[in-house]
């Protein structure tokens, strides 16, 4: 007999609940998350599936006051490069206005990185495609996400920095590629549709427009 559990239907439903609530979280309480519920995160990341069972995920937890003020400081002046990009001044006036980052507020913050050469895996599945071990990462931070979530933890992904910048100033070694920065916290309020789609700046588009068949 096998001892594999049953997903139910109401299971099916409290985790499509789940996916539809996940959000990227810029606004943060200044309540601190327990240890306890910091562990479990990690735990649970590192179910999550990788090339060759490679698992390359490596976590930075930072927890150092210059560290995050540095942080702070550089997305702060990425973000004011990426604003003068834009050549449209309404697009321009309209990103200022939006809220990215929370990494003076959040208190958690945490920088995942790649191994791009790990001991484990052997090497199977990134012969043609090495990527392979980055998109790992991926799956690994997304199922962090939803942990958090389901502990009424927010996340949020900061994306506007310079990766080696980042890499350098946390002094991690040189095979290690930055994949992101993540701020973890009790969000200040919950919304089931994302803040860019209530700002105004992009609407979640139909799946039919991304679903193609050959």
């Amino acid at each position: 007999m096998s001892d594999a559990p049953l997903f139910d239907a109401a299971f099916l439903a409290q985790f499509d609940t789940l996916l539809r609530w996940r959000r990227d979280v810029r606004h943060f309480a200044a309540t601190p998350i327990a240890e306890q519920d910091m562990q479990a995160l990690f735990a649970a990341a590192a179910l999550a599936p990788s090339v060759g069972n490679a698992q390359p995920w490596r976590f930075v937890r930072l927890r150092t006051p210059a560290v995050r003020a540095a942080l702070a400081a550089h997305v702060d002046a990425e973000n004011a490069r990426v604003a003068e990009a834009f050549a449209d001044t309404a697009r321009q006036e309209a990103y200022r206005a939006l809220k990215l980052h929370g990494v003076r507020e959040a208190p958690g913050l945490l920088a995942v990185f790649c191994d791009e050469q790990p001991a484990a895996g052997h090497g199977l599945g990134i012969a043609t495609m090495p990527e392979m071990l980055r998109y790992s990462c991926v799956t690994a931070i997304h199922t962090l996400w939803l942990a958090a979530r389901v502990r009424g933890i927010g996340l949020g992904w900061v994306s506007i920095l310079d990766p080696a910048a980042v890499a350098a100033l946390l002094d991690v070694p040189r095979d290690w590629t930055l994949i992101a920065l993540l701020c973890l916290g009790y969000p200040e309020a919950l919304s089931v549709t994302p803040e860019l789609e209530r700002r105004g700046w992009q609407a979640r588009e139909p799946l039919a427009d991304r679903l193609f068949e050959r």
